[in-house]
């Protein structure tokens, strides 16, 4: 009698949480239905199950759109910052963590701080300053700026789990004559890869989807991210659904298979490092 007592009261958790999905996976489904249709279809069916697969909106949208380059530049930025990022802020936050540096805490709090404040309170100086070193319409204008935007976390979260770490290990590779840099790159990286992993891919994810400042200091088409290279696509093809569904699908799909790969290393490594400061 108890049993089925508990499994009735379970009915109602059952039936919020399949809200809950059809809610989270409405936004994906959509656009994927969407995608597979005419343009005839989709006005007179906007959110149902296509009728015929028409597979040659992706072939359309991925010409129309030149995807092929947009997508290896968004891959490029997204390589390229990731390994500036846990270069630099694996070697600040082990800093910060380890060789207790004078004035460390407070550092890391006007890190930050600084980092709280929105890109458009800054943008007009930092246009101006990119423009005098020529780092406008480039690759590597756009990294740079990228691995200064995304320092600030990656250096708080390393050094969480730098300090949720155990110093055993490091007195004893010490002791074995072992200078910092190779307890570092020897000893505590191999260790605290999962942490290395969840801010690689948080950083992944972010610089995938960045749109602002691609926007204003990228104008080369041969230079865009898929994202800002999308907005420029539906502004040419607004009207057609389809093709902006198609192209909004392969753009999301990268990111979204990356993610669903790795989502039990970043749990693990989120849940693991904490917010020790």
């Amino acid at each position: 009698m108890f049993r089925r007592r508990g499994r009735t009261n379970l009915i109602p958790n059952y039936i919020i949480l399949l809200l809950l999905v059809c809610f989270a996976l409405g936004p994906i489904l959509v656009p994927l239905f969407n995608s597979l249709k005419t343009p005839q279809e989709l006005g007179t069916n906007p959110i149902g199950l296509p009728r015929a697969v028409h597979m040659e909106n992706y072939v359309n949208a991925w010409v129309q759109g030149e995807f092929a380059t947009t997508l290896t530049n968004s891959l490029i930025y997204v390589v390229f910052t990731v390994a500036g990022v846990l270069l630099l802020g694996g070697m600040a936050a082990y800093s910060l963590a380890r060789l207790d540096p004078p004035g460390g805490n407070l550092y890391l709090v006007y890190m930050l701080t600084l980092s709280t404040l929105p890109f458009w309170l800054y943008v007009i100086p930092l246009f101006i300053m990119w423009r005098n070193l020529g780092l406008l319409n480039t690759r590597a204008g756009l990294i740079i700026m990228y691995v200064a935007f995304n320092s600030p976390f990656a250096i708080f979260l390393l050094r969480s789990f730098f300090m949720s770490l155990s110093r055993d290990f490091e007195d004893a590779a010490r002791v074995d004559g072992a200078n910092e840099w190779q307890v570092m790159t020897r000893v505590v990286i191999p260790i605290m890869w999962p942490a290395f992993l969840t801010v690689g891919l948080v950083v992944a994810l972010g610089v995938w989807s960045e749109f602002q400042a691609a926007l204003i200091f990228l104008q080369k088409d041969e230079l865009l991210p898929v994202t800002t290279s999308y907005y420029n696509f539906t502004q040419r093809f607004g009207r057609d659904w389809s093709l902006t569904s198609a192209g909004a699908v392969m753009m999301t799909v990268p990111v979204l298979a990356l993610f669903l790969l790795l989502q039990r290393r970043f749990v693990t490594g989120l849940t693991q490092g904490g917010l020790k400061m």
